[in-house]
């Protein structure tokens, strides 16, 4: 029996925008995230030596003022509101942060530049594996570079260069200017010069979060028709981004806000965050970066989601993120368990025929667990209905192929020919041939689970040239999963393993299986037709 639940809200007071997240979690067992608002407060607009101006510290308090009402409404158990550059840096952030205390009861935790860097690496370590590699977040007010060793957070700072502040500072007009260009490449270039251990790393792992990059994956995204609805295993190429600025140089403002996959309140600020990743890609002399969905507001969860670990990053995030959909469209566990079983046992037997390893078995491990979640939809459909959610979740930990490949193989996973069209310029004609297979396996699997009361316990194959023996251990004749997977599953595995496909049973139709010892193959071959 899992822990009792709660509902965890983190508010984020940035620069550029004010964000709100809520999630339903129960702590080390399952997360979802419930409901989100996002406000453009440019609480760094018109910042001066004074401090922040009145018009913006009015928007951000009528801000955190509706959202502690949401919180209140929606009931949340816990409220963990944060703000980074703008206030750290302003001459009256401390009595901006007292009146919100004293008028709305949010007591703002002020994030020093090192630790708004440790929580962002929080949050992507929780989202993409990495041992070594270096974490870009750019905000509005600030970028903040970390490097990480050992799979932890090993150091990070906070550089003044943030989308909203570079182009406070050098864009005046509509278009860029070439001077402006200048000016701005110069003081990127200036600021990570700073850091010495940068120059350092070299072809190391980027990884890339904040609204600047995931605009800039969106456009990517928008060019390319990306078929998948979810950020997760999602690579940015130097290239376009490089794309993407030029873009930007060469459209005025109002074109700009009509860009595919460009949030049109962002429109004016991005093209300095793109510089700064491309000089960022440039000097690592990386070519593709991974772009992280999850960034300060889920490394501040995660924090408290992962309390009771040494250190807040799940060590099997591939496992767990698996698990975490499952859990929370409520698959029905024994099932999924008995199937994955039962996938597992014919993929490791047949290994000499298919060729497959380790990460494809993950592959097929994983679909088992999650072929039946669309269910919770509804039970027509439901195997399209599974890969639609595992599209537009996606699973954290994987690459977008992967992710693609375990959608397809839920979608197959009773009937229909395999196919991955659908994914053109992810997948290729191999992926075509592992589908076929990793889906026949999983199909017979399902099918052989068919009366969900693990009537099969147990699968032996031998096969010749010509033939497939399957060898069901019964403790009775399994009538209703032989029926199923001989018309079900049957052809799909012979298409896979080009041969006929023989079900045999330890217990004979219409009886018990023999004791142990004396058990003997059922005599009749069941094939399908």
């Amino acid at each position: 029996m899992p822990p009792k639940s709660t509902k965890v809200a983190i508010i984020d007071l940035g620069s550029n925008t004010a964000r709100l997240v809520i999630i339903h979690a129960v702590p080390g067992y399952s997360f979802r995230l419930e409901d989100e608002i996002r406000e453009m407060v440019r609480l760094r607009c018109g910042m001066t030596t004074s401090g922040l101006s009145v018009e913006a510290m009015t928007r951000a308090f009528s801000t955190l003022r509706l959202f502690s009402r949401f919180c209140a409404t929606y009931e949340v158990d816990l409220v963990l509101p944060t703000a980074t550059s703008a206030v750290r840096e302003a001459a009256n952030g401390p009595e901006f942060v007292e009146r919100v205390e004293r008028e709305l009861g949010l007591t703002l935790r002020v994030l020093s530049g090192e630790k708004e860097a440790y929580y962002g690496v929080l949050g992507a370590l929780n989202e993409v594996p990495a041992d070594e590699a270096v974490v870009l977040d750019i905000g509005g007010g600030s970028a903040q570079l970390s490097e990480v060793r050992c799979g932890r957070f090993y150091r990070g700072k906070a550089l003044e260069l943030g989308a909203l502040a570079l182009t406070e500072r050098f864009v005046r007009g509509d278009l860029v200017t070439a001077n402006e260009l200048e000016a701005l490449t110069s003081e990127i270039e200036r600021q990570l010069d700073s850091l010495s251990w940068l120059k350092k790393k070299k072809k190391g792992m980027l990884i890339g979060l904040g609204g600047t990059i995931r605009n800039l994956a969106s456009m990517d995204l928008e060019r390319r028709q990306y078929p998948l609805n979810t950020f997760h295993g999602m690579t940015l190429s130097l290239a376009s981004v490089e794309e993407s600025a030029a873009l930007l140089t060469d459209l005025p403002f109002a074109e700009r806000q009509r860009i595919p996959g460009l949030s049109s309140d962002r429109a004016d600020i991005i093209l300095p965050g793109a510089m700064v990743l491309a000089s960022a890609m440039t000097r690592l002399g990386i070519k593709d970066m991974v772009v992280s969905r999850g960034g300060l507001r889920e490394g501040i969860f995660f924090e408290h989601f992962w309390q009771h670990l040494p250190y807040p990053v799940n060590t099997d995030m591939r496992h767990f993120s698996v698990l975490n959909i499952a859990r929370n469209y409520q698959y029905q566990k024994s099932h999924a368990n008995h199937v994955r079983y039962l996938a597992d046992r014919i993929f490791e037997q047949l290994a000499p025929l298919h060729g497959y390893g380790a990460s494809e078995q993950e592959l097929l491990c994983a679909a088992a667990l999650l072929h039946d979640i669309g269910a919770l939809i509804g039970y027509h459909g439901h195997h399209k209905h599974s890969q639609t959610l595992i599209n537009i979740n996606g699973l954290p930990g994987f690459t977008a192929r992967e992710i693609a490949l375990i959608g397809l193989l839920t979608r197959y996973h009773r009937k229909g020919t395999p196919s991955c069209a659908e994914y053109r310029g992810l997948l290729n004609e191999k992926d075509g041939k592992l589908l076929i297979c990793l889906a026949a396996m999983l199909r017979l699997a399902e099918f052989l689970e068919r009366g969900r009361n693990a009537a099969v316990d147990d699968v032996v194959a031998h096969w010749t040239a010509d033939e497939l023996q399957l060898l069901l251990v019964a403790d009775e004749f399994p009538a209703v999963e032989v029926w199923e997977a001989e018309r079900q599953a049957v052809p799909l595995a012979e298409m896979a393993f080009k041969r006929k496909v023989v079900l045999q049973s330890t217990a004979p139709q219409g009886g018990v299986a023999p004791p142990a010892g004396g058990r003997r193959r059922h005599g009749r071959g069941l094939i399908a037709r």
